[in-house]
């Protein structure tokens, strides 16, 4: 008989399914455990689309899973972060699909203020690693600026200190961002605070502020954690508009402190740095102009001085022209006489060389020996030139008349060779005339012409913003000159 032939031996159990037994697990954690508190350290943690943030509380022994759903998620004032030891607020559950349990996490905080030093300093090591932290990314603050941009709290004390101060020292055109500085709203919106003031365009309705000032009172680490986070250390790290950190009180420190421009100690300290005290810069207009003044008028009086001195040891005018003058009342009496004497001289000379017949016979009779000596070598030079033509009139006498039309068609060769040869020049210039031009058309002058420009930074041609702002002096080249900035 085969084995699956026999018969089933029967049974008093009850039989369940899978969904039942799941259901009555599900029904049996609820019921034991309600809302319970579980103390561990943070260990994966993932955010999918959906949005929902999925991790695991773990100790030395044991792990659970835990969920939070989007909308607490993004109600959460620190966001739980792998190796944090967190305090976690929910409801045990079962998730049937994967035959495990869970906490459905309600509220998450950190297991005391030691654990938040513990992430602060975990997250600082890793800003600086990048190199957030460098001075050398940090910009000079303006000395003067025309627009201060404040992001604070619009109801607290601060942004009163900030303006009392101000005015006290220079008054200077404010423009408030008003923030949450405190809370799960923060950090948010003091990063989207920095952001668009970078955003607004220089001049404008609303003009672009030319420094920033990023302030808030004193409080306790909790309070003030919403300048540790991330997005707004690397908004300050991306600000081009140089920017002050004045969060909390001279002992308090922030990571947005170690990414700002400048660190003030308290935003009263801030408003300080900002500006110079005008009484003092009117004071110093007025010593810097006494001393100029004293200067140029030491200088003048030295520079007199030293031209009486000179005036003094300069000779008479008189008695510099007096030596030239007697020299050429000297020559203009030796004049006449030195003209008289070379005349008679050229004349005895003249009178010597007479112009006699015989002499002038033998000079007539040696120019004609030399011209027939000549002509005798052009007769041998010319056949040699006209080739074919040359050797049909080798066997005659040249004549003059021949002598004549020969020379007629020497000329005439001579003269096509020329104008081949002025052709080929004028063609040659005017080709590359033709290649100036259109050198000239692709050269960058004639790009500047358009309207474009050539930026340079500390000498070189610079095409990026950082180099800019990395540069101690900038020139652009426009097509009818250079702007030193």
């Amino acid at each position: 008989m085969d084995l699956f032939e026999q018969d089933t031996p029967a049974s008093n159990a009850p039989e369940y399914t899978v969904s039942e037994i799941s259901g009555a697990v599900k029904a049996a954690i609820e019921g034991e455990f309600g809302h319970v508190r579980i103390r561990g350290e943070v260990g994966r943690v993932s955010q999918p689309r959906s949005g929902h943030l999925y991790l695991d509380l773990k100790d030395d022994r044991a792990v659970i899973s835990g969920i939070i759903w989007k909308g607490r998620a993004e109600a959460l004032a620190q966001r739980p972060e792998e190796g944090m030891e967190v305090i976690a607020t929910g409801k045990l559950t079962t998730f049937p699909g994967q035959s495990k349990y869970q906490i459905i996490i309600e509220d998450i905080v950190p297991a005391g203020a030691g654990a938040l030093m513990a992430m602060l300093e975990k997250r600082k090591a890793a800003l600086q690693a990048e190199g957030l932290f460098d001075p050398a990314h940090k910009r000079p603050l303006p000395f003067l600026p025309e627009i201060i941009g404040v992001v604070t709290s619009p109801s607290g004390a601060v942004i009163r200190d900030i303006l009392h101060r101000l005015r006290d020292r220079f008054p200077r055109k404010v423009l408030v961002w008003p923030v949450a500085v405190q809370g799960a709203r923060c950090a948010p919106e003091v990063a989207a605070a920095i952001r668009g003031f970078n955003a607004m365009t220089p001049g404008g309705a609303l003009p672009r502020p030319d420094l920033i000032i990023v302030a808030r009172g004193g409080g306790s680490l909790e309070d003030l954690w919403g300048f540790n986070e991330e997005i707004v250390a690397r908004a300050a790290f991306d600000s081009r508009i140089p920017l002050i950190s004045a969060v909390g009180h001279e002992t308090d420190t922030t990571l947005i402190d170690f990414v700002s421009d400048r660190r003030a100690p308290t935003p009263t300290a801030a408003a300080e740095i900002a500006v110079p005290v005008r009484l003092d810069l009117f004071a110093t207009l007025d010593n810097q102009g006494a001393r100029m003044r004293r200067a140029v008028n030491q200088t003048l009086g030295l520079r007199q001085q030293r031209v009486r001195d000179l005036g003094r040891v300069l000779p008479q005018p008189e008695a510099l022209l007096a030596g030239p003058r007697q020299r050429l009342d000297h020559l203009d009496q030796r004049l006449p006489a030195a003209l008289q004497a070379a005349a008679a001289k050229k004349r005895v000379k003249l009178a010597d060389a007479a112009l006699r017949p015989g002499v002038l016979h033998r000079a007539i009779g040696e120019q004609r020996r030399r011209l027939n000596t000549l002509a005798a070598r052009l007769d041998p030079a010319l056949r040699r030139r006209l080739g074919d033509a040359g050797q049909k009139l080798a066997n005659q006498r040249l004549t003059p008349p021949d002598l004549s039309r020969a020379r007629e068609r020497l000329d005439a060769r001579m003269q096509r060779l020329m104008d081949r040869a002025t052709r080929d020049q004028d063609q040659r210039r005017a080709r590359l005339d033709a290649l100036d031009r259109l050198r000239e058309t692709l050269g960058y002058r004639e790009t500047l012409k358009r309207g474009y420009a050539v930026v340079r930074a500390d000498g070189a041609v610079v095409t990026t913003t950082k180099a800019v702002s990395n540069a101690t002096s900038v020139e652009i080249e426009f097509a009818d000159g250079r702007v030193t900035v």
